[in-house]
């Protein structure tokens, strides 16, 4: 696996760089916003958010735009909630608030790299009334015109386009895009949101009290 590491602190990124390189990864470390955006595609960005010349927003915003396929695990001392809720909005497929362990980093690491395999596995192409959900290509559109989502955005619509007129419980939501149903429902409340924004039908994606959101069929 290729890893792109983006932390400017030296001792932080030599202690991961080690634990990557025992993983069997190759790892590019960068220190700065300017070599972040230099660099090649990767599988996975380790992404810290304070950078010497640029906040690591910008980095997200710029790698998303890029590939709608690469995978973004933010790891960053800002844990507040805002913080947060900016780099998932960004484009960052997970947020881990230093200082973390290794085994959660591993974790993490699992995680979005078994999302990312399964959502590109097999050709599939599903039809919510007008709107177009091509699973193979990643793409969405609605009477023929492309919306842009990110990839949690993408995860969330094809798991209820799956199930289209069918209330999906929270829980199984999270686990299938966040693989955990423990203290990601804000989170998951923040991509609705978004995704509902971004479809431009709030009703096309229904909260169901006490279970869930259901997808319009049709």
């Amino acid at each position: 696996m290729q890893v792109l590491l983006v932390e400017d602190d030296i001792r932080v990124a030599a202690a991961l760089v080690r634990v990557l390189r025992r993983r069997g990864c190759t790892v590019t470390c960068v220190t700065t916003v300017a070599e972040a955006l230099a660099a090649p595609m990767v599988d996975l960005v380790l992404l810290d958010m304070g950078l010497p010349d640029g906040d690591g927003l910008e980095v997200c915003r710029s790698l998303r735009q890029r590939s709608r396929d690469v995978s973004i695990i933010v790891v960053s001392a800002r844990g507040e909630e805002y913080d947060r809720v900016a780099g998932l909005r960004t484009g960052a497929d997970d947020y881990l608030v230093k200082p973390f362990s290794m085994v959660e980093l591993h974790a993490r690491i699992e995680a979005v790299m078994r999302r990312a395999a399964r959502s590109s596995s097999g050709p599939e192409e599903m039809w919510i009334g007008s709107m177009r959900v091509d699973v193979t290509a990643r793409q969405v559109s609605i009477d023929g015109q492309r919306v842009q989502l990110t990839r949690k955005e993408f995860e969330i619509l094809v798991a209820l386009a799956r199930r289209p007129g069918t209330a999906v419980s929270r829980k199984d939501l999270l686990l299938a895009v966040w693989n955990t149903t423990e203290g990601a429902e804000r989170t998951l409340e923040v991509h609705i949101a978004a995704l509902r924004a971004k479809l431009g039908d709030a009703g096309l994606v229904r909260t169901v009290r006490g279970v869930g959101y259901q997808l319009q069929a049709g």
